[in-house]
């Protein structure tokens, strides 16, 4: 999980999705091309938010980003952020919204199946 960056009034919120290499709070990781993989085939399959992963289709993905050394390196940034994924949502249900913008959640959470083989 990702802490959110950036909530605006257009019911928009912006933030790290997940980050390769990091163990997260199951005490799982993953490497960067998996995760790289993972990011852009959540763009080509569906690219809709859920709610805690049990209701789906409360947010449309409007932007993502998954950072590499060379995407660092032709827009000359800073490469602090390689092996992670930059999201932004269009949050279309207001419950959900709301719980946002009070900072009831505060971070992004990936679901997905993994194999450890």
């Amino acid at each position: 999980m990702a802490t959110i960056i950036k909530v605006d009034d257009k019911f928009q919120v912006f933030g790290f999705a997940s980050a390769a290499e990091i163990t997260d709070s199951q005490g799982d990781t993953i490497d960067a091309d998996t995760l790289e993989r993972a990011a852009y085939n959540f763009v080509l399959d569906d690219g809709s938010g859920g709610e805690m992963h049990r209701r789906f289709h409360v947010a449309r993905l409007i932007e993502s980003f998954f950072v590499t050394k060379e995407k660092t390196a032709l827009l000359g940034v800073a490469d602090e952020h390689i092996g992670k994924w930059w999201v932004g949502f269009k949050v279309t249900d207001a419950e959900t919204w709301q719980r946002v913008k009070n900072g009831e959640y505060k971070m992004f959470s990936i679901g997905g199946v993994a194999s450890t083989e």
